[in-house]
This record gives C-alpha cells, sequence and structure tokens, in this order.
C-alpha cells in the first residue's frame, strides 16, 4: 500500500464485535482471561491496549517498520531508549537539539554516567572523529530544532552499522510523510506525536518505531515496567490524526515554502532557516533524503534586541505565541526563553540560537493570511 491508504488503513479492521469503522476506545485497564495465561493478546492496559495497538501498528507501517510503541510524551520514548545504555557509555548527538532532549541528556543521564558529546551532525568529519570504543548511541534530530540543520541520515547509518552503535533518529520534524529513516540505516525512529503525528495539538504522546525483534523486546520491558504508556483516548486521537497526515503535510510544506520565500526578502528580517533553498548548505542532503522541506522556518530579526524580539513575538494575531509545533493553526516561538531555555546561553548562542531567533511552525490556514499577519507584525 502507499502512504495515504496505510495511513487510513493499516492496522485498523473493522470492530469484529459492532462492525464499527473506526477503531473504538478500549477504556479498560484489564481484559478477562479464561484461565490463568490464556488470554486474547491482552492482560493489563499498562502493557498493551487494542486502541493503542491499532495506533501502533499503524506508525509502524508508516515509517516501514515491523514494531511501533507509543508512549505518554516524546520524553518518555526518548528516556526508554537511554535505559538501554550502562554507566561509561557515550553518547554523539547533535549541537542543535530540542532543549527537552538536552535537559534529559544533561540534567538527568549524566547524573548516571552517561557521557554525551555534541557534534556538528552535517559534517560528518566531526561527527566520525568522536566515535570510539565507548560510543554506544548515535541520536541524531534531522532537521534540527530550531536550526534546521540537515544530517546525511544514510551515510551516519553505515557509520554506526560499521562500529556497531545503536543508531536512533528523531524524525518528528519531518514526519514519515517526507523521510523514513529506517530505510536509511536507523534502528529507531523517535517521534514525538504531539506534532505532526497528531497534527491537532490536543494531545501530548511519543513513539518509537523499528524492525529489529531482540531490540524490540528490550524497549517493551523497559516501556511495559516503567509505565511511560498513554491511554486509550489519546491513541484514539493520534489514529485519527494519522488519517490526514498526507494532505496536512502537503499543506504545510506548501505554506513554508511561501512564508519562507517572504521572510528572505523582508527588510527586516537577517536570516531565514529552511532547508528548501538551494543555497542552504544541506540542501542537496535534504533533496536526496526527503520529499518534501517541511513546514518549519526559523528566522533572525534585524537589530532586534530581547526586548524588541518579545514585542514583535506578541504581535501576531494568525500565528499564536505557543509552544510546540505540527499542528493544523500557525505557531511562533522563542526557542531562547521556551523550548530551548535549558540550554546554557553560551551553548545555543554558539550553534545560531540567539536572543533574536523566532521558530515559525506554518500551519494549514490560507498561506495569504499568513503573509498578511506576517507583514501586520513588521510594519
Amino acid at each position: 500500500m502507499k502512504f495515504a491508504t496505510k495511513a487510513i488503513h493499516a492496522g485498523q479492521e473493522a470492530d469484529p464485535t459492532t462492525g464499527a469503522v473506526m477503531t473504538p476506545i478500549y477504556q479498560t485497564s484489564t481484559y478477562q482471561q479464561l484461565e490463568p495465561g490464556n488470554h486474547k493478546g491482552f492482560e493489563y492496559s499498562r502493557g498493551t491496549n487494542p486502541t493503542r495497538k491499532a495506533l501502533e501498528d499503524c506508525l509502524a507501517a508508516l515509517e516501514n517498520g515491523k514494531f511501533g510503541l507509543a508512549f505518554s510524551s516524546g520524553m518518555a520514548a526518548t528516556d526508554t531508549v537511554l535505559r538501554l545504555l550502562n554507566p561509561g557509555d557515550e553518547v554523539i548527538t547533535g549541537d542543535d537539539l530540542y532543549g527537552g532532549t538536552y535537559r534529559i541528556f544533561m540534567k538527568v543521564y549524566e547524573n548516571y554516567g552517561i557521557k554525551f558529546v555534541f557534534v556538528n551532525t552535517s559534517d560528518l568529519n566531526d561527527l566520525q572523529s568522536n566515535i570510539n570504543s565507548k560510543t554506544k548511541l548515535i541520536w541524531i534530530e534531522s532537521p534540527t530544532n530550531p536550526i534546521l540543520k540537515i544530517a546525511d541520515l544514510q551515510v551516519i547509518g553505515e557509520l554506526a552499522k560499521k562500529n556497531n552503535i545503536l543508531y536512533v533518529v528523531d524524525n518528528t520534524f519531518a514526519s514519515p510523510y517526507l523521510q523514513n529513516p529506517l530505510d536509511l540505516g536507523a534502528d529507531i525512529v523517535m517521534h514525538s506525536a504531539t506534532k505532526y503525528l497528531n497534527g491537532h495539538s490536543d494531545v501530548v504522546m511519543g513513539a518509537l518505531i523499528l524492525n529489529d525483534e531482540s531490540l524490540f523486546k528490550r524497549l517493551w520491558f523497559y516501556y511495559n515496567a516503567v509505565g511511560g504508556t498513554p491511554g486509550p483516548q489519546d491513541a484514539f486521537l493520534v489514529l485519527r490524526g494519522l488519517k490526514t497526515l498526507h494532505l496536512r503535510m502537503k499543506a504545510h510544506c506548501e505554506n513554508g515554502r511561501k512564508v519562507a520565500t517572504y521572510l528572505r526578502k523582508h527588510p527586516k528580517i537577517e536570516k531565514v532557516y529552511w532547508p528548501g533553498f538551494e543555497d542552504h548548505p544541506d540542501f542537496e542532503i535534504a533533496k536526496k533524503q526527503m520529499r518534501d522541506f517541511g513546514g518549519m522556518v526559523s528566522i533572525v530579526l534585524k537589530n532586534a534586541d530581547l526586548a524588541e524580539t518579545f514585542r514583535i513575538a506578541s504581535r501576531f494575531k494568525v500565528f499564536t505565541l505557543a509552544e510546540s509545533l505540527g499542528g493544523v493553526e500557525s505557531l511562533v516561538n522563542h526557542p531562547a526563553s521556551m523550548t530551548h531555555g535549558s540550554i546554557p546561553k553560551e551553548k545555543r548562542e554558539r550553534v545560531g540560537v540567539v536572543d533574536n531567533l523566532l521558530r515559525l511552525s506554518v500551519g494549514v490556514e490560507d498561506p495569504d493570511d499568513l503573509i498578511a499577519d506576517l507583514e501586520q507584525v513588521f510594519s
């Protein structure tokens, strides 16, 4: 099946009891057993739930994987991967990274003896030179948050395989509609399903998708033992959101292109980050591994201090000043004080997350209204 068909049908069959076309919300904590250990595949909803299982199967299909796990948040998914590590292990990751990921790396797992090495993931020499016998995990965002750098996922995959290193790609910014990291060598794909997968800003959820059964069993142990699993109502909502993912992503990409092009010509904008520009340093890699360039756009305001940046960020009428991204509505975010506030200032600014940078999640509204909103903000 092609993507749109999988998004609507994968993992979902009509309910055998009633014939309901939509997967029911199985709002139950436990399941009847005919005798001890003799059940219908479900025992207790922390570990398995029919609504969540339908979502996990659909997510796996969209990422061309065999196994899916849904979590109560993207951070719960990240935490579960990190539990595979031991004290003394090293992780190579990007220097432009979501603030929540940085926080769990440095404020939680570094305390347990895990070392994190931050590199420019667009520079393969930088990444390769930091691999040693203690390197057990490579964690990649592509596009990165919020500078939108692109890593060559296939080449990094080959490097990870050669060195027997677990390789994880956070695919949140792209979504499986735009790229499939498992096809490019990743061992695990991670998503904040809160974002594009759900698409309606009404659920917090995370996901892991993979192909290796033994690795899946290790992850499922922590998934069940630690209990960071979502309820059936949230699973139902994300499953509903997936049915329009292909339609939404087309609109996000189209509007993102129009907004980025408009902003690039604006005299009050110093710089626009968007990987679809042909002079973007990673454009050729993005074109090779992505089907389009997405709806995330970051901008640096010209000659704006922090107070002026706050004033501008608060003037939007169609864009909403808020955390998160990937919903049908357009959002504007100030990374330095919001999503990336947990990263030390000097480290943020070294990669370009300066005080006068704003991140736009371009939604699916009429693009003329989005451009008009930008015009009134900068008038």
